[in-house]
């Protein structure tokens, strides 16, 4: 008899389960708090407009770092990539600007020749980016599935580069940028993505899009988790939209399927959840299941922050513009009462053209905060405010860019603010975060387990067990669940050898 499992959560690590689990003979079923596939990997439609709510690269976008694993799931030789020439450029009020490019020689040349004073930082940090180009991460096989001959290979093929990991592992962005005498070249190293991560995230980004495998997949998270979904339902799988999950049904310590917030029931030979992990932990089992190590990360380890997304669609072509750019203010932006940045980041859109209508250009800008429960509790409580407040904070980034590139008002026509309310409302992240558990020096690398103490037939998938986030991360999670549960269950694991439907 097929097994049946029940699945929690249709973002790209429910649904990569998902497919494996269909290669795989198991009939498996989704179920979904919102109404389209991807969770965060999300983009929502605005006036002929696409939202991109999500994806700033995919890694493995060409041969070489998970190519071959997206392959699997989608046809990659399909899938039209746009390689960046710049990480990011930051540009100071005076128009002064440092270009981060993706190529590793001209970034250094770059550096050195507009800061120059910071040589002595400059040098390692290239140094570490060049060490790391030849460095493929191990990821066939799940690492809980480790034999002694597979630990041995996976040293072999990690130690030349582990005094580079480990070394950049240990310093944040925020540390090595107030080390930094240029302010434009601190401000590039500060935020090159979140201030309090290990700065080996950016060092590792940098050498994947240097070797054109991190590159930006045309049509942006709709077309890219739509594929996914495409692929799961050609293998036979069902997903229920709406249909959020408000327990996980427990037998003597075994999960046998899960309930609906209507209070339908589900059963399942196994459970899988893809979704939050706080309210998958704390809310749909109760707490029940846990150990002083569970509680300790969610007690005191970091998470990606939250942020308010404010989008533009601008009614002409903006292909002259860099992008993405951090540009400094002539004064802060106030977020609300514990968030104000001096700077904001642009990405515009000029190198997607599907995601606005001929001859416009979609903008955004994502600024963070870690004060959610002010846009929690003022959606909550005054809905009024709360419209007027996003719409206030929408129209100051409009002046901002209006005046920074001359470009009149009555060419926007489109403005679209989302908030942490908005990230809950729609995925129910905790603390309307990110991509969850924050790569620190403090989190390091480690894995978290996909199982809970004292609770059999239950997996936990997703950016939650896999610290650090994004696509790649979600992708493995699904992809290593199915080869875990085939192995206990006498399988062979179909994966790299499955014919794409």
């Amino acid at each position: 008899m097929t097994e049946k499992i029940n699945i929690i959560g249709a973002g790209i690590a429910g649904l990569t389960a998902g497919c494996y689990l269909q290669m795989n003979g198991y009939d498996t079923e989704i179920f979904e708090l919102g109404s389209s596939p991807g969770g965060l990997c999300c983009a929502w439609d605005r006036k002929g407009y696409t939202i991109e709510g999500c994806i700033h690269w995919l890694v493995g976008s060409a041969p070489g770092s998970f190519y071959n694993l997206w392959n699997e799931l989608i046809d990659m030789e399909d899938l039209d990539v746009y390689d960046y020439e710049l990480y990011m450029r930051v540009e100071d009020k005076m128009g002064n600007y440092l270009d981060f490019f993706t190529d590793v020689d001209r970034l250094e040349q770059e550096l050195l020749e507009k800061a120059p004073e910071d040589k002595k930082l400059i040098k390692p940090f290239i140094k570490g980016i060049r060490k790391l180009l030849s460095f493929g991460m191990p990821v066939e096989k799940a690492q809980e599935m480790y034999g002694f001959s597979d630990g041995l290979k996976m040293m072999a093929q990690t130690l030349p580069y582990l005094a580079t990991i480990r070394k950049w592992l240990k310093v944040t962005a925020r540390e090595y940028g107030s080390k930094c005498k240029n302010p434009l070249f601190r401000k590039a190293i500060t935020e090159s993505f979140v201030p309090e991560m290990s700065l080996l995230f950016v060092i590792m980004t940098l050498a994947w899009m240097h070797n054109r495998i991190a590159g930006y997949p045309i049509g942006g998270s709709k077309n890219f988790a739509g594929q996914i979904e495409k692929k799961y339902k050609n293998l036979g799988g069902k997903i229920n939209y709406r249909s959020k999950v408000e327990k996980i049904l427990v037998r003597n310590d075994r999960a046998y399927g899960i309930q609906l917030e209507n209070g339908k029931k589900h059963e399942a030979d196994l459970v899988i959840s893809a979704a939050d992990g706080h309210f998958t932990i704390f809310e749909m089992l109760g707490g029940r299941y846990i150990n002083n190590k569970i509680k300790d990360y969610y007690e005191n380890y970091e998470l990606f922050p939250s942020y308010l997304q404010i989008s533009l669609g601008v009614s002409q072509k903006l292909d002259h513009l860099p992008s993405p750019v951090l540009l400094e203010l002539e004064k802060p932006l106030k977020l609300d009462d514990e968030t104000s940045h001096g700077d904001i980041p642009f990405r515009i859109f000029n190198f997607d053209p599907t995601l606005s209508p001929k001859g416009k250009t979609l903008v955004e800008a994502t600024l963070t905060t870690y004060n959610y429960k002010y846009w929690t509790e003022l959606r909550e409580k005054n809905r009024k405010k709360y419209k007027s407040e996003k719409e206030k904070i929408g129209k100051e980034v409009i002046d901002i860019f209006s005046k920074r590139y001359g470009i009149p008002k009555s060419k926007i026509e489109l403005l679209d603010v989302s908030s942490p309310a908005t990230v809950i409302r729609y995925t129910n992240n905790w603390k309307g975060s990110l991509e969850g558990w924050l790569l620190t020096p403090k989190m390091g690398l480690r894995r978290m387990k996909k199982t809970l103490p004292g609770l059999d037939n239950f997996y936990l998938i997703g950016q939650w067990v896999e610290p650090g986030g994004g696509l790649p991360s979600a992708l493995l999670s699904g992809r290593n669940v199915a080869q875990i549960i085939c192995k206990k269950a006498g399988k062979e694991f179909v994966g790299a050898s499955a014919r794409r439907e």
